[in-house]
């Protein structure tokens, strides 16, 4: 999280100073690379936790749940 939030500050200063638009989309998509491993982790996270308990539970609404969940983000993804 800091190396993404460090990286926001260096864009905004290079913004700030009018650096070569190049070089800032490099930085962006640094940024967003950084975003996109971060979200895999959390996701991870998600299916070994909430995901895992709702399948092994018995609550049949609550894993129709999780599953409508997870479509959504492949759906945006």
């Amino acid at each position: 999280m800091s190396y993404i939030s460090g990286h926001f500050g260096g864009i905004k200063k290079m913004l700030e100073n009018d650096k070569y638009c190049l070089d800032i989309i490099k930085q962006n998509e640094a940024v967003t690379a950084a975003i996109k491993k971060l979200n895999c982790l959390i996701l991870e996270n998600h299916l070994n936790t909430c995901v895992t308990e709702a399948i092994k539970g018995k609550d049949q609404k609550e894993r129709k749940k999780k599953i409508k969940e997870l479509l959504k983000v492949f759906e945006n993804l």
